[in-house]
């Protein structure tokens, strides 16, 4: 059976009109894209959201920099769902993420490293009821 995971396209990857490129490699992936929008995250959200990193230095910055401007959340679909995003991802430092992945190509750094995607099964169940509550996602 499909999994799914939860993937948001970062504020700065959106500014460099990544978009279609990162989804574009999401499908030749192997990846589905099952829902996704655009949305501007308000603080609120983005504290909730980040919630579990309340504690951490980095956790102002990263709501600020989630909040600077629009960016894409989407639903994707395929086997080993989780696993085969974080490839494409590559490594959360840009500096260590393998040629050709997503954060390599459009990463600044750890904390503007392009994208986002869900770490595990009930980590993605969480962040697509998140963004895509009550979605008929069938």
């Amino acid at each position: 059976m499909a999994e799914r995971t939860f993937s948001i396209i970062k504020p700065d990857a959106v500014a460099k009109h990544g978009i279609g490129a990162v989804l574009a490699r999401i499908e030749a992936g192997g990846l589905k894209v099952v829902a996704g929008r655009v949305t501007q995250l308000s603080r609120a959200q983005a504290e909730a959201f980040y919630a579990v990193h309340k504690e951490r230095p980095f956790y102002s910055d990263l709501c600020d920099f989630m909040t600077s401007g629009p960016v894409f959340v989407s639903v994707l679909e395929g086997e080993n769902a989780i696993k085969r995003y974080r490839e494409v991802l590559g490594a959360t430092n840009p500096a260590e993420a393998a040629a050709g992945t997503v954060r390599a190509d459009f990463g600044t750094d750890v904390e503007k490293n392009a994208a986002h995607g869900s770490d595990g099964p009930d980590t993605a169940r969480e962040e697509i009821s998140f963004f895509f509550p009550g979605a008929d996602l069938t």
